[in-house]
């Protein structure tokens, strides 16, 4: 999976002037650290995401009480169109950025730095009266989901599936989500049947999935963790076999194609705030504790010092 998330060329290159930049003077440092600090964090992005940037929020505002921190979730794509406007300190995302993306950034004169936080994946849910869909194959998952599907009932899906119908229920287009889930199964970011129910608020998911024994839906691990009895998760076979959704199986890459990292994007004037180095200092170095508390997959060994390399040349 590795290959899937390299960091393109273009980003590494956005980010060396902002490397300087806080380095610098802080024009707008709050008042030090140790509890001292002051100030606004505006962050928006990733439904995905969101729990993770409130959670590790809550934290530092234990140790930083007159910080105010806030945290949207308009979306990943809705996140970048803010954050390229200038309208954001740090954008959530639970993908890469995307050229054009990069280009409207450019345009503005934001820069940025991608750090990664944790790990995710994404789960297939049913209502848990589904008794016969225990793991499904990419190719069947694609056989729903793919545009022109006119999949409506679980006996198109195998041959042994019961005349049950089903209704879908999915993030919506905005979302990070919806681009991942629609490349890693369709073949084609964006791809996809129109006639299901989209939302940015993966809460609807749940109950819509959980409201018919025959419904179906995705979004990110965390959520089923969450809403573990309320809807179930569906093995993945992707080539290799039936794999759980679990943070082990997310965390090792035996749950293929459906994980992924999950990502922070401070802006360079961002940066030269302490308040705002501090907060992404902090995000990092209590990754693991910050995942466990919002749910999520923490960061690998390796994973974990890359980020804690990156955050201490921000730091200068």
């Amino acid at each position: 999976m590795r290959s899937r998330f390299l960091i393109p060329a273009v980003v590494a290159f956005a980010a060396i002037p902002l490397l300087m930049a806080a380095c610098g003077e802080d024009e707008n440092a709050s008042a030090g650290g140790g509890g001292n600090l002051s100030g606004t964090i505006r962050i928006d992005g990733s439904s995905t995401v969101g729990p993770l940037s409130e959670a590790a929020a809550e934290l530092f505002r234990e140790e930083n009480p007159d910080v105010r921190i806030t945290v949207g979730i308009s979306g990943t794509g809705g996140g970048f169109e803010k954050f390229c406007a200038g309208e954001t300190d740090i954008s959530d995302a639970s993908r890469q950025i995307e050229q054009d993306e990069i280009d409207s950034c450019r345009e503005e004169g934001i820069e940025f730095e991608e750090v990664q936080v944790a790990n995710d994946g994404l789960a297939v849910v049913v209502n848990p009266d589904n008794d016969w869909a225990e793991c499904l194959t990419t190719a069947e998952l694609k056989k729903i989901w793919e545009p022109g599907s006119d999949v409506s009932n679980w006996n198109q899906v195998r041959d042994d599936f019961p005349d049950q119908g089903m209704k879908l229920f999915g993030a919506g287009t905005d979302s990070g989500t919806f681009d991942y889930f629609t490349e890693a199964i369709n073949g084609e970011e964006g791809a996809t049947r129109k006639d299901y129910s989209p939302s940015e608020d993966d809460n609807v998911t749940v109950q819509g999935v959980s409201g018919d024994p025959g419904n179906i839906g995705y979004f990110g691990l965390s959520y089923a963790i969450a809403n573990e009895g309320t809807v179930k998760t569906v093995q993945v076979d992707g080539g290799d076999g039936c794999v759980e959704p679990t943070t082990d199986t997310v965390q090792n890459g035996t749950y293929t194609p459906l994980a992924r990292p999950l990502f922070i994007y401070p802006s360079g004037k961002a940066l030269q705030k302490e308040v705002v180095r501090e907060f992404v200092q902090f995000y990092v170095d209590n990754q693991a504790a910050i995942a466990e508390q919002a749910q999520f997959v923490p960061l690998t060994e390796e994973q974990a010092q890359e980020a804690a390399d990156k955050v201490a040349r921000l730091a200068g």
